[in-house]
C-alpha cells in the first residue's frame, strides 16, 4: 500500500502560503518522505510556458479557464500522477480550487462549466489535504505592494479578491474533509506549529 499523499496550498495573492510551503516540504523530508514540490499553472515545460501567457496576457475568461485546465492536465499526466505512483508526496502551490476561486469567484465564470472541466481533467484525483491560507483583503494587498511587480491577477481590484476569497471559503465548507483553514494574519511561528500538527496527523 502506497503512503503517497497530495497536498495543495491555496489562498488569495498575498495570503502568505508560499512562505510556508518550503517549511512543510522540509518537515516531510525530515520524516523520511520523498517530496516533489510543484506549482500551478506550471510544473512542466508546457505548463510554465502557459503560465507566462496566463499571468500576463489579456484573454476571454473562458479561454483563461481552458488554458488553466490544459496546463493542469499536462501537470497531472507528466508529474503528479507519476510521483504519486512512485510513493512520493506531492506539494503543489495551487490546484483546481484556485480555478474555482479565481475564474469562478473572481471572474464570475459559471461554476458548472468549471465542474465539467474538473470531471474531464481529473475525475479520480483530489488532494488529500488542502491548506487554505486566509487573510483579510487589506493585509493581502499590503503584503503584495511590499514585495514585487504584480501580475495581471495581482493587479485586480478589491471586489475581485473579495469574490475570490469568498469562493475559497465556500469550497472549504463544501469539502471540509480535506480543507484546513489557516489564519494567515498570525506570526510565522504559530502558523508553523499548526502546520506541524496537521502534517503529523496526515503522515501518521
Amino acid at each position: 500500500m502506497t503512503t503517497a499523499k497530495f497536498i495543495t496550498f491555496e489562498g488569495i495573492d498575498g495570503a502568505g502560503k508560499s512562505t510556508h510551503l518550503s517549511f512543510v516540504a522540509d518537515l516531510l523530508r525530515a520524516g523520511k518522505k520523498n517530496v516533489v514540490v510543484t506549482r500551478e499553472p506550471g510544473g512542466t515545460s508546457l505548463g510554465e510556458a502557459l503560465r507566462a501567457i496566463l499571468l500576463h496576457e489579456k484573454m476571454h475568461l473562458e479561454t483563461e479557464a481552458l488554458l488553466m485546465f490544459a496546463a493542469r492536465r499536462e501537470h497531472i499526466a507528466q508529474l503528479i500522477e507519476p510521483a504519486l505512483a512512485r510513493g512520493d508526496w506531492v506539494i503543489s502551490d495551487r490546484f483546481t480550487d484556485a480555478t474555482f476561486a479565481y475564474q469562478g469567484g473572481g471572474r464570475k465564470l459559471d461554476r458548472q462549466k468549471l465542474s465539467a472541466l474538473e470531471q474531464w481533467v481529473h475525475p479520480h484525483l483530489q488532494p488529500d489535504l488542502t491548506l487554505l491560507f486566509d487573510v483579510p483583503l487589506d493585509v493581502a494587498r499590503a503584503r503584495l505592494d511590499a514585495t514585487r511587480t504584480l501580475d495581471k491577477f495581482e493587479q485586480e481590484k478589491a471586489d475581485f479578491f473579495a469574490a475570490t476569497r469568498t469562493e475559497y471559503l465556500r469550497r472549504a465548507t463544501e469539502f471540509p474533509q480535506r480543507f484546513r483553514i489557516i489564519d494567515s494574519t498570525q506570526a510565522i511561528a504559530p502558523i508553523q506549529e499548526q502546520l506541524r500538527d496537521i502534517i503529523a496527523g496526515l503522515a501518521s
